[in-house]
């Protein structure tokens, strides 16, 4: 994730190739299949429909009784500018018709995530700084960037699109919010120590607390199924020449995000360690329903920036398995309270352009 308002479109851009560090144990076997959405290859999937047809959908999460899906999108035809929130019962599609906006309209909107009532949602939005669309820089120096935005906060809203409750008040960045299975935290990213590091809070925003405090860019966080853990991305500059070009870019609100590990921590912060040592872009991590894995999005196998895929790794750092076999673009995945379904976004069967939709995937073990 960056689990802001990256769609597949960005990542496409890449055009340098970092050091592999490891290669996949790939122990999935090519199987012959009817459903031309799934790859040779994909056998975790005994089948998928697609959800959006156009635009870039990403970032697509369930409601706690796996009956709705929020996500963003900033498909031109539904009346928006840059990514907005809109709101899906499992099972429809959009075609040719148009879900419903639950965020103002105003503004970038990112990181949307059920409440356990079912009836409220939370997300990041820029509109309190401006109701106009923010500015996307892409480029600076030749490299790839994102803009992290000191106008976000995070909101709570319910399913007509009102806002209820600001839970964020700080200057800066406060985003990237998700809600623990357990439905008693809420994990995001916020800049108000002067660096990108992880908090939680109560689901009213009270009793806060830092959980990460290590340089680099933390983010795109999320709970163990039984929420005692966290898993999360992030960059961490090394050197002191990284270092000096990570601080110079925060310093405009910007990062660079082409070199990311997935770390792993009790849901206090303690007991931090690596997961994932592969080189390149390895984010979205999402825990499998069993606890004991990470499904995740990376491009360590690939040599001018893409394809990115999904794959499977043990929380221990073991048995990497690639899911996936796109030529573009797989990421975001998100299983279903249930653990019977994976919402994820893919560049697959868009006709050769650029647009990034949902589908939903049945899951197999």
């Amino acid at each position: 994730m960056n689990k802001i308002y990256l769609v597949a479109l960005l990542f496409l851009v890449f055009a340098c190739k970092n050091e592999k560090k490891e290669n996949p144990e790939k122990t999935v076997q090519v199987q012959e299949t009817t459903d031309s959405l799934i790859f040779p290859g994909e056998t975790h999937f005994k089948s998928i429909k697609q959800i959006t047809f156009g635009g870039d959908n990403a970032e697509a999460y369930w409601s706690f009784d796996d009956k709705q899906i929020v996500f963003q999108s900033n498909n031109k035809n539904w009346n928006v500018s840059c990514d907005q929130m809109f709101l899906i019962n499992v099972g429809e599609t959009f075609k040719d018709n148009m879900p419903p906006m639950i965020s103002t309209g105003k503004g970038r909107t990112t990181c949307s995530y059920f409440l356990p009532d079912n009836k409220h949602i939370i997300y990041a939005s820029t509109h309190l700084g401006d109701e106009n669309c923010p500015d996307t820089p892409l480029r600076k120096n030749g490299k790839y960037i994102w803009p992290v935005y000191d106008t976000f906060d995070i909101f709570v809203a319910d399913l007509e699109g009102n806002i209820v409750k600001q839970l964020t008040h700080e200057k800066g960045y406060d985003a990237e919010p998700t809600v623990s299975p357990k439905g008693d935290k809420i994990v995001f990213t916020s800049t108000r120590s002067g660096d990108l590091e992880l908090y939680t809070m109560n689901l009213d925003g009270t009793d806060v607390k830092q959980i990460t405090d290590e340089l680099g860019y933390d983010g795109g966080a999320f709970f163990s199924p039984d929420g005692t853990k966290i898993i999360f991305r992030s960059s961490r500059p090394k050197t002191e020449q990284e270092i000096k070009e990570y601080k110079d870019l925060l310093a405009e609100g910007l990062v660079e995000p082409t070199d990311m590990e997935l770390y792993i921590c009790n849901a206090d912060g303690n007991d931090l360690r690596q997961l994932t040592d592969l080189g390149n872009a390895n984010w979205s991590p999402f825990f499998h329903p069993s606890g004991k894995k990470i499904l995740f999005s990376s491009n360590f196998e690939a040599e001018r920036g893409f394809p990115f895929n999904l794959y499977l790794i043990d929380i221990d750092g073991k048995n990497l398995e690639r899911v996936t076999h796109s030529e573009t673009f797989d990421a975001f995945p998100v299983f279903s309270n249930d653990g019977k379904y994976l919402a994820f976004s893919s560049n697959r069967n868009n006709g050769g352009g650029r647009d990034t939709n949902l589908f939903i995937a049945e899951w197999q073990d």
